[in-house]
């Protein structure tokens, strides 16, 4: 009997049906019910019966990677899950009552037993984090994991991470991969052990979509706050709206490209999207590291600018079509005088940067300021870190769109 068989405990009159979770004492054993609750149960008169185990055949040892696989069935699909830690791969540490990232990719495949039969899985941890502590280093590790396990034959790819920095992740691994087959991303805004969890949701769906056409990085999460259906956003043009609500990721300026429909599995794709097989294979995983992204407010400390001088590129979220104090163009136009690429993109939730419409935004061109266009502040840092390592025309990659994070125009958001 192990943590994530499914049993049944009987205990006097009372019978338990969940999945055995761990347990912090040997007096008791800690059950999940089909509820969402987990409930403690004396061991001492009580009848525990396993009638669902997982099969699990675990390879790797040491190092900081480690890999499983679940039985293969010939006629399914299979999708690598990879973890990164987070929420979704979270459970309460019952030494501080606070959520903490522990499981291993196998765990995630035993709190979910939903997942099973739909594929044949190959488990990678590459990460036990959570995502405030991600790092360019891990991007690139999980970019060279994801190319490992497509190259391998993997159909598709679903990526376990924190919800709090995935959309850079997602970002990351568009600019850095590309893909025949999809990339999901997803996790969980609330973690297992809450009734009100989408661990399981988020991850069922997220699997759906990596068996589907769209070859593209995705972020796959709650569409609304009703368990019904998941969003299938484009990696570089999705941000996390909020801070604890389930359906938290909105695709900024447009409608998602898809939904997975919870109830029947089915997916719909209402835009235009790269196609499975419609390219090869490739990496080119390195990244300029020294990159700063500077929200401008009114007042702002020219020491804040003082600090990127010297870096090999900066994003700067400006105001409205794309503009800061004027008295900062001086010091941007040095900085941009000694090497600095700096890219000019707007805090607004949807529209496009435009400095051709008042002084200081032609003042801001003729400094020599690239326009972001509609780029996300945060994808545009992504960005001029991957051109700034594998482009020759830097200016120009950051005007061209490469997977998806620039539109040709920008139309009214409702």
């Amino acid at each position: 009997m192990n943590p994530g068989d499914r049993v049944r405990v009987e205990r006097g009159d009372s019978v338990y049906e969940g999945v055995l979770m761990p347990s912090t004492t040997a007096e008791e054993v800690v059950v999940k019910l089909d509820g969402g609750y987990n409930v403690g149960i004396d061991r001492e008169g009580s009848d525990v019966t396993v009638f669902e185990s997982d099969v699990y055949e675990v390879g790797g040892a040491g190092g900081e990677e480690a890999t499983s696989e679940v039985a293969f069935d010939e006629d399914l699909p299979t999708i690598a899950l990879i973890s990164t830690g987070g929420t979704i791969a979270s459970t309460v540490d019952y030494r501080t009552g606070a959520v903490t990232a522990q499981f291993t990719a196998e765990d995630v495949l035993r709190a979910v037993p939903d997942l099973a039969g739909r594929a044949n899985y190959r488990g990678r941890v590459v990460a036990n984090i959570l995502s405030e502590n991600m790092t360019p280093d891990v991007w690139r590790e999980l970019a060279e994991a994801v190319y490992e396990e497509i190259e391998a034959g993997a159909d598709g790819v679903v990526v376990m991470h924190g919800t709090d920095t995935m959309q850079y992740t997602a970002s990351a691994l568009a600019f850095v991969l590309d893909t025949p087959v999809p990339i999901v991303f997803t996790g969980s805004q609330r973690s297992a052990d809450r009734p009100s969890s989408d661990n399981v949701m988020n991850a069922v769906c997220s699997v759906e979509a990596a068996k589907a056409d769209c070859a593209e990085v995705l972020v796959c999460m709650h569409a609304t706050e009703s368990d019904d259906r998941c969003a299938l956003h484009r990696g570089t043009r999705v941000r996390k709206n909020h801070t604890s609500r389930r359906d938290a990721f909105e695709t900024v300026g447009n409608e998602p490209l898809g939904h997975v429909d919870y109830g029947t599995e089915a997916v719909t794709f209402d835009r235009e999207y790269a196609p499975r097989g419609g390219v090869e294979l490739a990496i080119a995983p390195d990244l300029e590291t020294e990159v700063e992204l500077l929200k401008f407010t009114p007042g702002m400390d020219e020491a804040l600018l003082d600090c990127c001088a010297g870096k090999a590129g900066l994003v700067i979220e400006g105001t409205g079509l794309g503009h800061v104090h004027t008295d900062l163009i001086p010091e941007i136009e040095s900085m941009i005088d000694d090497g600095t690429v700096v890219v000019m993109t707007s805090g607004c939730l949807a529209g496009r940067v435009c400095d051709r419409v008042y002084d200081t935004g032609r003042d801001l061109i003729a400094a020599g300021v690239v326009e972001g266009e509609d780029m996300l502040p945060g994808t545009a840092k992504v960005k001029l870190m991957w051109a700034l390592a594998n482009a020759e025309a830097v200016e120009e990659t950051m005007r061209t769109p490469i997977a998806g994070e620039l539109t040709e125009r920008s139309v009214p958001w409702t």
